[in-house]
């Protein structure tokens, strides 16, 4: 009997991820009437198996009934009966003009049916066959491949779409880049927008963070193998912190997402949308590309398309968007530890007041709130003053300090552009270069080199300056791990941009220099502006920024530690040489 049970789980399961196949086949590719009527009655296979599936695990173990996912698994249920339901008594007129005519509810049945049996499959990770950063390494090239077989489908595009800049697109969105090879709104059809944005939450959350806090949340607990390695992904100061980690990294996500996108549909002005749903969707699209990082727009020519250069708190909006995207998840998790804190001690009085913890705001947040902001007032007095009769001409007042913020901030990994970028001044150009290159924040969805690599080669240099052999500050000596990982970065990511820039050079000999330099910069941080080049490039440079890209994502040193065997610690030491460095 218990052998029959653990045959139809398996064959539940595997039906799931043939309905979830035949899903995307069904809305990449155009069906006859036909073919469209056996799909429908493969989705139905598959819920009814996914029904009789659950209730059978839920009787062959009742103790399921406490876990907190039993909530998830009765509402996805009581939905699949609706749907049967809906269906048996509704009959032809209900697949004319209801839920058949829109198949998206039916598929959202099947997708619930594919993760209540995928919860109960038994993942565990081994470090013997990959090591964490080859398995980060590989979940992002996996995810990549994947999104160019999607956007490959004929219904993702107007007019079809070559390997080569379906490649460049899934890779652009996975690394939340933001740089494209064909227009974003008009080259691609809603379904390929909803496989863009879906990447591109993907990408900027990691595949893996998904993938690992769902499967805890489904099982209510995980193997310590699969504890150490997200332990490592998610840089968790204690084992036991992992999933709490993950659990606000993926709170925050939604809850800024969400409410940025509430604030942009709010911004918006009905009459530029054909209807209320594009105007939705346009707002949750903008919102996730730009608490990403991404800079991906559905207007041809980002927020600088008119009607919506001039709106001046929709680009406040995406500013406060991607700069706690760029701020990175520890720190907004510390942030707002720091804020309930301070809350509660200016509230509390008497015996009732809150003790004094000390920090509380931790040294990581602390360089990298000052570094953030420091770069972020002198770049944008910088901007405003060197365009202030250039790209800011056409604004007044308000309007210029708004445009000169987000011209400002944006460089730093988010893609988006409220001005013409190719009309920039040289120097603002030059400026954006070392923007583009500093980039966002450790731990984050932005990319560069990151705000806290910069600040220790800062206060290294400051250190030597004063002859002194350490770091220290606030108080705190920084750990030579630290210093040591900051100069490899430093010196991989010119190697990575210095290669990308020679090898385009090569391919496409006719473009400026400048002009390629600022495209590899912009694809190695991750950031998605250009001087308009990229659509124009041949598919070898297009290919060679695809690298460049995903070595910005992923970060250079962790392909290199994904490829070198860590060797054991040795209880020696040789004696210490000073070598001549000028």
């Amino acid at each position: 009997m218990k052998l029959n049970r653990q045959r139809l789980y398996k064959i539940a399961l595997w039906t799931s991820i043939l309905g979830i196949i035949v899903s995307i086949s069904d809305f990449g590719f155009y069906q006859n009437t036909t073919v469209q009527r056996v799909l429908d009655g493969f989705y139905f296979i598959v819920l009814a198996v996914g029904l009789v599936s659950t209730f059978a695990r839920y009787l062959e173990r009742p103790h399921l009934l406490k876990r907190k996912v039993f909530l998830f698994d009765l509402l996805s249920v009581l939905y699949t009966l609706w749907i049967f339901y809906m269906y048996i008594f509704e009959g032809h007129a209900f697949q004319k003009d209801g839920l058949l005519a829109n198949p998206i509810w039916l598929m959202t049945a099947v997708g619930l049916t594919f993760i209540r049996e995928l919860s109960e499959v038994k993942l565990n990770y081994k470090r013997t066959v990959l090591n964490p950063a080859q398995l980060f390494v590989t979940s992002f090239l996996m995810i990549i491949l994947l999104g160019a077989f999607l956007l490959m489908l004929p219904n993702a595009t107007h007019g079809g779409i070559s390997f080569v800049d379906a490649l460049f697109t899934s890779t652009s969105a996975v690394c939340v880049t933001g740089l494209i090879v064909v227009d974003t709104g008009s080259y691609f059809t809603e379904f390929g927008q909803v496989i863009i944005i879906v990447l591109i939450q993907i990408g900027g959350l990691g595949i893996l963070t998904f993938a690992s806090y769902f499967s805890y949340f489904f099982k209510g607990g995980s193997s310590y193998e699969n504890q150490l390695a997200l332990n490592d992904m998610t840089s968790s100061q204690k084992l036991g912190e992992v999933f709490s980690t993950l659990k606000y990294v993926i709170l925050i996500t939604f809850g800024i997402e969400f409410f940025s996108g509430a604030l942009i549909y709010s911004s918006l002005e009905a009459e530029n949308f054909p209807s209320q749903y594009d105007q939705i969707f346009f707002s949750g699209f903008h919102a996730i590309s730009a608490f990403c990082n991404a800079g991906f727009s559905t207007l041809s020519n980002s927020l600088y398309e008119s009607g919506y250069r001039y709106n001046y708190f929709l680009q406040l909006t995406v500013i406060i968007t991607f700069f706690l995207g760029g701020l990175g998840f520890p720190i907004v998790s510390n942030l707002v530890k720091y804020l309930k804190y301070t809350l509660k001690k200016l509230l509390s009085f008497g015996k009732n007041r809150v003790p004094y913890k000390p920090w509380v705001l931790n040294l990581n947040s602390r360089i990298t709130l000052i570094t953030t902001l420091s770069i972020t007032v002198v770049a944008f007095v910088a901007f405003y003053i060197l365009e202030y009769n250039n790209t800011l001409a056409e604004h007044e007042g308000f309007g210029k300090v708004v445009t000169a913020l987000f011209g400002a901030t944006t460089p730093r990994t988010a893609g988006f552009n409220s001005i013409d970028t190719g009309a920039m001044l040289f120097p603002t150009t030059m400026m954006v270069f070392m923007l583009m290159w500093i980039g966002a924040s450790p731990a984050s969805t932005g990319g560069g080199i990151k705000t806290s690599t910069f600040a220790i080669a800062t206060l290294n240099i400051l250190s030597l300056a004063k002859g002194k052999t350490r770091i220290e500050i606030f108080r705190r000596e920084i750990a030579e791990i630290s210093v040591r990982r900051a100069f490899a970065i430093i010196t991989l990511s010119l190697m990575v941009i210095g290669m990308g820039v020679i090898l385009i050079s090569i391919f496409d000999s006719e473009k400026k220099l400048i002009d390629i330099g600022f495209e590899c910069f912009s694809a190695y941080s991750t950031v998605g502006m250009s001087l308009g080049i990229t659509a124009d490039l041949s598919s070898a440079s297009k290919l060679v920024l695809v690298g460049v890209m995903f070595a910005g994502r992923v970060s250079m040193l962790t392909i290199i530690i994904a490829f070198f065997k860590k060797v054991k610690h040795k209880n020696y030491r040789y004696p210490t040489e000073e070598i001549t460095i000028n």
